[in-house]
């Protein structure tokens, strides 16, 4: 499919139930799965490891990525949305729509967990670890959050959405954040995953770091790019939207 094809479909309105169904079924299956890990972690005693926990969230996007990325770019991430739209890789009337589709899907997700766990392990809550500071706390978000985003944006290079290889590149880069920051914030660096847990289990008190940091990561993210490859490409624009198939 050439170029023209490609950018003729992307803007077909009618394909636009199926991108958001991808992000609200691709969401949602990243929320079970980072929120599920650390009720598994915390129901297991142990045999499930915090290293295991953490990873899960990074092989997961990778396998959302690879099955439906190219239906809707697999942005699973209020964050990545609002990068590729500041970037000028994907439009902005269709922001709003990815953005509830991904709210839906994690929420669903998180109420899902608390019918069959109840509140246990805080419902798989990111919550700074006991003595971290606010501030340290957003900052390390906003770090991780900046890095994800080079991550997606750099590795943006075809039809799908960060490319043939970039869904390693993309999953390898979240388990590798976890492994690292887990223990201090949960390593988020994203909105919903963890507004949606908070909002399940009734407690919003630390719900602003993980919304101010990975947003904020997400500006400086595009930043970056910026000063590392230029003006945005039209192979990034493909990636971030999706390539429709047929």
């Amino acid at each position: 499919m050439d170029t023209l094809q490609s950018s003729i479909e992307f803007s077909d309105a009618t394909r636009e139930w199926r991108r958001l169904f991808a992000e609200t079924w691709g969401t949602f299956l990243l929320v079970l799965v980072a929120a599920g890990g650390g009720i598994a972690h915390g129901l297991s005693s142990g045999e499930v490891s915090l290293q295991s926990a953490v990873i899960a969230p990074g092989l997961m996007v990778m396998a959302i990525i690879y099955f439906m990325g190219s239906v809707s770019g697999a942005h699973l991430n209020p964050a990545v949305t609002l990068a590729f739209a500041v970037r000028r890789n994907f439009p902005w009337n269709r922001v709003p729509g990815y953005l509830i589709a991904q709210c839906v899907g994690a929420i669903a997700a998180a109420a899902f967990l608390r019918a069959m766990f109840g509140n246990a392990s805080l419902l798989g809550a990111t919550v700074p670890v006991e003595g971290l500071e606010p501030w340290k706390a957003v900052l390390i978000e906003t770090v991780l959050t900046a890095g994800l985003v080079n991550t997606i944006l750099g590795t943006a290079s075809g039809a799908r959405n960060i490319g043939t290889n970039g869904a390693l590149a993309v999953g390898a880069y979240i388990a590798l954040a976890g492994l690292w920051a887990a223990p201090f914030t949960g390593a988020s660096m994203n909105p919903f995953r963890s507004l949606a847990p908070d909002l399940i289990r009734g407690d919003l008190s630390k719900t602003w770091i993980y919304i101010a940091g990975p947003l904020l990561g997400a500006l400086i993210g595009v930043l970056f790019e910026g000063i590392l490859k230029g003006r945005p490409t039209e192979a990034g624009s493909l990636a971030a939207q999706g390539l429709p198939e047929g």
